[in-house]
C-alpha cells in the first residue's frame, strides 16, 4: 500500500495539536471555577508579604527566572535587596526610564501592559473579548456613578507578571470617590476573558472616580487569581471586607502620578464620558504599552479651563 498523502497527514496533526489546546483552556477555565479563590489568594499574600530571607530570596529568585525580569529599569536593580516578595513586585522604576507625555491634550497609558480592548461603551456595553461583554453598571457596581460613562469610551490594560506593578493617572484629575467592591478571582488573561462571562465586572475592585478637565473619568483597578493586595494613594492596601465600601476624597493628581499598585498581575479598566476624548488609531486589542505613553487625546484643548474644586462647581 501506499503512503497516505502528506496534506492528510498534517491535517490529523493539526486536529488533535487544536483539539488538545482547547481541552487546556478548558481545564484551565474549569479549574478556577473549583479553586478557593480567596483562600489561595490569601496563602500566596502572606508568602508574598514575608520577609524571611530564605522564602522571600528563593521566591524573587525563581520569578525572576520564570518570567525574565528586567531589573535594569528599576530603582534597586539588586533584586534580593528588597524586604518582600511584595516590595520587590511593586518596585519603582528608574528616573526617567518612563516619560509622561507632555501634551496638554494626550491621555497615556497608566500601566506599562497590553491593551486587551479599547473603543466605545455602547448602551451602557463594555466589550470583553470575543462573545463577552460586561456592563459599566456592573462594572462600578452603583448605577448613579456609572451613568456618565454609559456611551463613553473605555481602554481595558492587562498587566502581566513581568510587568511594572504601580498604576498612574491616565490624565490630570480630582478624585472623588473610592468604592471597593466585593467579588471573585478570576484570573485576568485572554483564555479566561474569552471565557468568563462578565470577568472583569465579577472580580474584586477598586474603582476609582475622578472629575477633570473633561468630565468624568474612572480607573478600576481589578484584582485576580492570587492577586495579594490592591492598593491606592488615597486609602492604602485594600482589606477586603465582603461587602461595598464607599468613600468620598477631595485629592487632585496629576497626569502620570501614581494612583495605586498590584501585589501580584491584574488589570485597570479606564473611563472617559461620551465626545470627550478618542484613542488614538494605532492602539488596538494585543498593542503593547508603556506607562505614560499617549493612547488618546481630549476632544477639545481644555487647557485654558480651570479644573472645579468640588462636584457642585
Amino acid at each position: 500500500m501506499g503512503q497516505p498523502p502528506r496534506q492528510s497527514y498534517h491535517y490529523r496533526r493539526d486536529a488533535v495539536l487544536s483539539l488538545t489546546s482547547r481541552l487546556k483552556k478548558q481545564i484551565f477555565i474549569q479549574a478556577q471555577r473549583v479553586v478557593p479563590q480567596h483562600q489561595l489568594s490569601r496563602v500566596v499574600g502572606r508568602v508574598a508579604a514575608s520577609e524571611n530571607p530564605i522564602v522571600k530570596n528563593a521566591v524573587i529568585t525563581a520569578f525572576k527566572a520564570q518570567y525574565g525580569i528586567d531589573m535594569s529599569i528599576a530603582e534597586q536593580s539588586n533584586a534580593l535587596k528588597f524586604k518582600s516578595f511584595n516590595e520587590f513586585f511593586t518596585r519603582a522604576l528608574k528616573e526617567g526610564v518612563r516619560d509622561i507625555d507632555t501634551d496638554a491634550t494626550s491621555i497615556v497609558s497608566p500601566a506599562d501592559g497590553a491593551i486587551s480592548q479599547l473603543g466605545p461603551i455602547v448602551e451602557g456595553d463594555i466589550f470583553q473579548a470575543k462573545g463577552q461583554k460586561f456592563t459599566v453598571d456592573n462594572l462600578i457596581a452603583d448605577p448613579q456613578l456609572a451613568e456618565p460613562f454609559k456611551n463613553g469610551q473605555f481602554a481595558t490594560v492587562y498587566l502581566s507578571p513581568k510587568d511594572y506593578h504601580r498604576v498612574h493617572m491616565p490624565f490630570a484629575g480630582t478624585l472623588t470617590e473610592t468604592l471597593y467592591v466585593p467579588g471573585e478571582l478570576f484570573s485576568v488573561n485572554q483564555t479566561t476573558a474569552e471565557n468568563i462571562p462578565g470577568l472583569f465586572a465579577r472580580n474584586e475592585r477598586m474603582v476609582c472616580l475622578f472629575d477633570t478637565e473633561i468630565g468624568r473619568m474612572a480607573v478600576v483597578l481589578v484584582g485576580a487569581m492570587i492577586v495579594a493586595g490592591i492598593e491606592t494613594v488615597a486609602t492604602g492596601k485594600v482589606k477586603p471586607t465582603g461587602r461595598l465600601e464607599l468613600n468620598q476624597h477631595d485629592l487632585f493628581l496629576d497626569k502620570g502620578a501614581e494612583l495605586g499598585r498590584f501585589y501580584l498581575g491584574s488589570t485597570a479598566v479606564v473611563l472617559f464620558e461620551k465626545d470627550k476624548m478618542t484613542w488614538d488609531t494605532a492602539f488596538k486589542a494585543n498593542s503593547t504599552v508603556v506607562m505614560g505613553e499617549a493612547m488618546g487625546h481630549t476632544a477639545v484643548s481644555y487647557t485654558h479651563l480651570t479644573l472645579p474644586t468640588n462636584r457642585e462647581v
